[in-house]
């Protein structure tokens, strides 16, 4: 795969290096990072084309000449304007360069030169047969109305629309406040990953709820995390999101109590509930941090939980939680940052913890992220040098 931005755009941090290598590369390091001896990874069923949520941010031109969209350059807060994106879905690139021409040709302007716009967010199912699109800016200017209308009348319109309000700058890429404007309130990704036997589950995605980008490597995930559980009986889903894992294994014969913060994925995990007709007996949406479900959770009985933290990786409260007040049999942690993986390892293994497999995969071809997905159990003997 080849790119005309690679050596000035910071979103692939391994340009032109062969994919071969690409995958060595990323499992000499997990290795080293963990202090054990990892599988070859798991690749990405592609390598262009594979990332279905596409986000570009709005910059002002340093050369005066107005609106520009692209992607932050390494290591700075310079946008790089982008002409293309490979790594992106084509349907969702074409509706954010369509949105782009738009609100360009009307004169709206960047929220860094005192205008309006911050970002652009669109989400595309995996045959980019359906998508829906969110524009984020400073405040709901009228200003907007005309290019929204003549985008939403021409051949990009997306099949949903939104506005999202995000009225100060910050690390955040979307505001708490979102409006639809025209069309679907979410894509349906049908039949993403395997349920049980013959079923599959599917998965309504709203713009601002995080959902796997790589939607071909995530059906590897799931399917990694559902044969790590086990025969788990009573499930504990922590950082769930609106269901990646909790509808599958639930679909699969367990019972699973799901914990997730974010409000707005766990009204999306209740619709998911709904279209997959799982009965509320099977599985429990809890909106709530995880240390304060935890407070209360740790009392029950647990076969198995499944953990998939943030970047910053599981607090000492969440990890004392799980692994010195619950106990459970397996544990399976699903890991975006191997530095975090490894400090955690060695509180997991401290509690009386082994490691049973480990196992990475590449969700992100073209840089150095690495999701690895490792199995904890109480009677095995840790895999650690």
């Amino acid at each position: 795969m080849d790119c005309q931005h690679f050596s000035i755009c910071g979103g692939c941090s391994l340009p032109r290096m062969p994919y071969e290598q690409q995958l060595a590369l990323k499992r000499k390091r997990l290795g080293e990072l963990l202090g054990i001896d990892v599988p070859p990874l798991i690749p990405s069923p592609a390598i262009s084309a594979f990332r279905q949520k596409v986000a570009f941010a709005f910059g002002s031109d340093p050369r005066g000449e107005g609106l520009v969209m692209g992607h932050y350059a390494r290591g700075s807060n310079r946008i790089v304007p982008v002409r293309e994106c490979p790594v992106h879905s084509i349907r969702a690139n074409r509706i954010a360069f369509a949105l782009r021409d738009h609100l360009s040709q009307a004169g709206i302007g960047a929220a860094d030169a005192g205008g309006i716009l911050r970002h652009v967010i669109v989400r595309a199912s995996a045959d980019d047969r359906e998508a829906i699109a969110m524009l984020v800016v400073a405040h709901n200017d009228r200003a907007l109305r005309a290019p929204i209308r003549r985008f939403l009348a021409s051949d990009d319109r997306p099949d949903g629309f939104f506005l999202n309000i995000k009225a100060s700058a910050g690390p955040a890429m979307v505001g708490r406040e979102t409006i639809r404007i025209d069309g679907r309130a979410y894509l349906r990704e049908r039949e993403a990953v395997a349920g049980s036997g013959r079923r599959s589950v599917d998965f309504l995605v709203s713009p601002a709820t995080f959902f796997q980008t790589n939607v071909g490597a995530g059906r590897e995930l799931v399917r990694l995390v559902k044969d790590g559980i086990g025969h788990a009986a009573r499930v504990l889903d922590l950082y769930a999101g609106s269901g990646l894992f909790a509808l599958p294994i639930a679909v699969g014969g367990a019972t699973v109590t799901a914990v997730e913060e974010n409000r707005q994925a766990v009204d999306d995990l209740k619709a998911n509930i709904r279209v997959n007709r799982i009965a509320d007996a099977r599985l429990r949406p809890i909106c709530a941090r995880v240390e304060d479900a935890l407070a209360r959770l740790a009392r029950d009985r647990w076969d198995g939980v499944v953990l998939d933290p943030p970047r910053s990786g599981c607090t000492p409260a969440v990890l004392d939680g799980v692994f010195s007040r619950m106990r459970p049999e397996r544990a399976v942690y699903v890991s975006c940052n191997p530095d975090a993986l490894a400090t955690d390892i060695r509180t997991i293994t401290a509690s009386g913890y082994g490691i049973a497999s480990v196992q990475p995969i590449d969700m992100f071809p073209h840089t150095e992220h690495i999701e690895t997905v490792m199995v904890f159990s109480r009677s095995r003997l840790s895999l650690t040098r």
